[in-house]
């Protein structure tokens, strides 16, 4: 058992900081680290993050693409085939399809799409639905209603 006047920090892991430039018996002295002469040599040198040197740079050499609209509305979606562990006659609710974990967290609705096929008639209350899949509820007997 350790004894709390003994403790220790383990070998190596407290290492002292590097005093550059403080004088030549420092070992450290001098050009303090930094080499003979060059661009990184001098104060402020350097490049930018990013700078390759005169090459072409990653971030200019990579394809841009793409455009999100800042005003999108983003659709929870299920399909129609989901919808099949409800019992007949039930009523389908944004709160059930939760429940079920068929929709984890609703940012601006729930869509049910079609596919697949539905196997019992259903009520089924969403936010919006794609033709095919208002068209598979009503054949299966169910009715598809917008919230």
């Amino acid at each position: 058992m350790s004894k709390l006047h003994k403790l220790r920090p383990a070998a190596g892991s407290r290492n002292r900081r590097k005093r550059r430039g403080r004088g030549m018996s420092s070992g450290r002295g001098n050009s303090a680290g930094r080499g003979m002469a060059g661009q990184n040599a001098r104060s402020g040198g350097g490049v930018r993050p990013g700078f390759e040197g005169g090459q072409m740079p990653l971030y200019r050499r990579l394809p841009k693409f793409g455009f999100k609209s800042p005003n999108r509305r983003e659709y929870d979606v299920v399909n129609v085939a989901d919808l099949n562990r409800f019992a007949e006659g039930e009523e389908v609710t944004v709160e059930r399809l939760q429940q079920e974990g068929l929709v984890k967290n609703v940012r601006h609705g729930v869509k049910i799409l079609g596919d697949g096929e539905l196997d019992v008639s259903l009520t089924v209350r969403a936010h919006q639905f794609s033709r095919t899949a208002q068209e598979k509820i009503e054949r299966a007997g169910g009715k598809a209603e917008v919230v």
